[in-house]
């Protein structure tokens, strides 16, 4: 549901993993190189990542690297649209592979509020949950100060589309046609359609397709499964179907992508 860990006594950070948590990594001293779905960033003092569920990350490098680093569950944190929207505001945890090192000036208050967590996540006083929560809450209001301060144009995602991203990640073996996505959520095609083209610029099914390739490519190159495996993993019956939606998505056939960049 959460945990807390320093980054400087975390071994399980130094080898590719994904969890199903949304992840905070801060940098309080020297320097930490982070591998993201294949991709490297560089903190410095003072800076943090965020990192979407299920995406693949490990610390590489360490450079007298001091920190922390924070994971909670979507049901943990969600607890309404509200949190929902925060969560995501101005792309801070974000499902299309944008991460970025953001650096916040008042680091101290993310910093202590991290220690805080730690320390209730530890002693567990009564409602320590409900503090934990609210704490998680100003980190990320202090984040979104900082990204506004650098000049970021100020996003509001909308919480259903949100519940839609999530959704779908959700199914990724059941292969939902759209309609089935709309009916889960108590909504329409159209609407999904309509928050898809506002966040993205694409179509709701584009979205989902995205996603389900973003995914295929995880479960090639660090689960180890086989091409076939995949397929069916994400919902496609026929291997063949498979190769071919991932040829028009990645450009190289799923094959071809595992023996390039599997770790």
């Amino acid at each position: 549901m959460i945990e807390i860990a320093c980054v400087e006594n975390a071994p399980h950070l130094h080898s590719p993993r994904r969890v199903m948590k949304y992840v905070l990594i801060g940098c309080s001293s020297g320097k930490l190189t982070i591998m993201v779905d294949g991709q490297d960033y560089e903190l410095k003092t003072c800076h943090i990542i965020t990192i979407t569920s299920g995406q693949v990350h490990y610390i590489k490098k360490m450079n007298d690297a001091k920190g922390y680093i924070l994971e909670f569950t979507y049901s943990f944190f969600c607890k309404d649209d509200r949190d929902i929207e925060l969560i995501f505001h101005n792309g801070l945890f974000c499902h299309f592979g944008d991460n970025s090192v953001i650096a916040v000036p008042n680091y101290k208050v993310v910093e202590d509020q991290l220690r805080l967590i730690k320390q209730e996540l530890s002693m567990q006083p009564y409602q320590f949950l409900i503090s934990v929560h609210s704490r998680i809450k100003l980190i990320l209001v202090e984040i979104n100060r900082a990204k506004v301060d650098q000049g970021e144009e100020i996003w509001k995602p909308d919480a259903l589309f949100l519940k839609f991203l999530e959704i779908v990640r959700d199914n990724f073996e059941h292969n939902h046609p759209l309609s089935r996505y709309a009916k889960m959520l108590g909504t329409t095609e159209l609407k999904l359609n309509e928050q898809a083209k506002l966040h993205t610029g694409r179509t709701a099914q584009n979205v989902i397709y995205g996603l389900i390739a973003s995914e295929a490519k995880r479960l090639l190159t660090y689960e180890k499964f086989s091409v076939k495996e995949v397929a069916y993993k994400l919902g496609f019956n026929d291997p063949f179907y498979f190769s071919n939606f991932f040829k028009k998505h990645a450009r190289s056939s799923p094959k071809a992508y595992q023996e390039q960049f599997a770790v």
